[in-house]
């Protein structure tokens, strides 16, 4: 059964996550995201895939001038995957959040 309280605890409980949240300041971020805010986890997460994004890149640019074409390509290959990969799990994680948003009612 819906009481008040249950009502005014869970509009406590959202404020509380909406307050903490912040925005990524991300080199990839999307601009359906920047509606939403992060959690710092969020950002650290996507921080850190960022840095090995760039290593990667920055890896298989020096083999490309180095001549070894094999390496540079598979390289560029694996950067691509994990920029997919991260692209996915950060649509994946806001759907999420979505959802637990709806789970508040709006009828308050």
């Amino acid at each position: 059964m819906i009481t008040r309280s249950n009502l005014a605890e869970q509009l406590r409980e959202y404020q509380l996550r909406s307050k903490s949240n912040w925005t990524s300041v991300s080199i990839f971020s999307s601009s359906t995201a920047s509606g939403f805010g992060s959690s710092r986890v969020d950002v650290v997460i996507f921080v850190i895939w960022e840095l090995i994004i760039l290593a990667f890149l920055v890896f298989s640019a020096v083999s490309l001038y180095l001549r070894h074409m094999q390496v540079g390509f598979i390289l560029i290959c694996v950067t691509m995957l994990l920029l997919l990969c991260m692209r996915v799990t950060k649509h994946v994680r806001l759907a999420r959040k979505k959802k637990r948003r709806m789970l508040l009612p709006l009828s308050m």
